[in-house]
């Protein structure tokens, strides 16, 4: 029996809430189940689409592991004393999924434009260096296992969105910087809501240094 499994994040770009990993391991033999499903790309599909195949998906995953990382943790990444960038934690966590799930195979999804270099830097990071390792561009459109991890990446980053907004009492949108929900929302709450926005996003940035230069303009 060969384990595959997939990894993908869901919510890489917003400037509002987390960044949602997840690694889904499923039987080779039962990967023409996930086909049989439809799964794709969950940016390809709608919503309600996506809540009936998570449900499905989990049943066909021999098991799965799912990992919320907060914008504060990012902000830290970014922006902190040892600032990286987002390939860097993606990676890292990418290697920490597949070290828990102990896949026979892995295929990840990756973000940086050099292959060669995210793949021998995520192979350093695992147990198992006998692992086969798939690192590809667009691996949710190409590989069923990747698609179904991105959608159950999706459906949670969305769980945790709606959370933030009971949270807050506002529907602040998707939380991306071109959604005018979300610009609107900053430019009026983000000092009422710092720790549901990566700080280090240039869009917030920018506004907070307009802020700033307006209130120092008031004296």
């Amino acid at each position: 029996m060969v384990l595959i499994c997939g990894v993908e994040e869901a919510g890489r770009g917003p400037a509002i809430g987390p960044m949602v990993m997840c690694g889904l391991v499923v039987k080779e033999e039962d990967i023409p189940k996930l086909v049989s499903l439809g799964v794709k790309d969950s940016k390809l599909l709608t919503p309600r689409t996506r809540e009936r195949l998570f449900n499905e998906i989990i049943k066909i995953a021999k098991r799965h592991k799912i990992v919320k990382l907060s914008p504060k943790e990012i902000d830290v990444i970014v922006d902190g004393p040892k600032s990286s960038n987002l390939n860097w934690l993606e990676a890292v966590t990418s290697a920490d999924l597949i070290n828990a799930l102990k896949p026979d195979k892995a295929i990840l999804d990756c973000p940086s434009p050099n292959l060669g270099a995210y793949k021998k830097y995520v192979l350093k990071l695992l147990d198992n260096k006998d692992i086969k390792l798939v690192v590809s561009h667009k691996a949710d459109l190409k590989y069923p296992v990747v698609s179904a991890a991105s959608i159950i990446a999706k459906v949670t980053r969305d769980k945790e969105i709606e959370k933030l907004k009971k949270k807050v009492g506002m529907d602040f949108g998707s939380g991306y910087p071109s959604d005018p929900n979300t610009r609107h929302f900053l430019e009026l709450h983000l000092d009422k809501c710092p720790d549901i926005v990566r700080h280090s996003w240039m869009t917030v940035k920018k506004l907070k240094s307009k802020k700033k230069q307006s209130s120092l303009g008031q004296y």
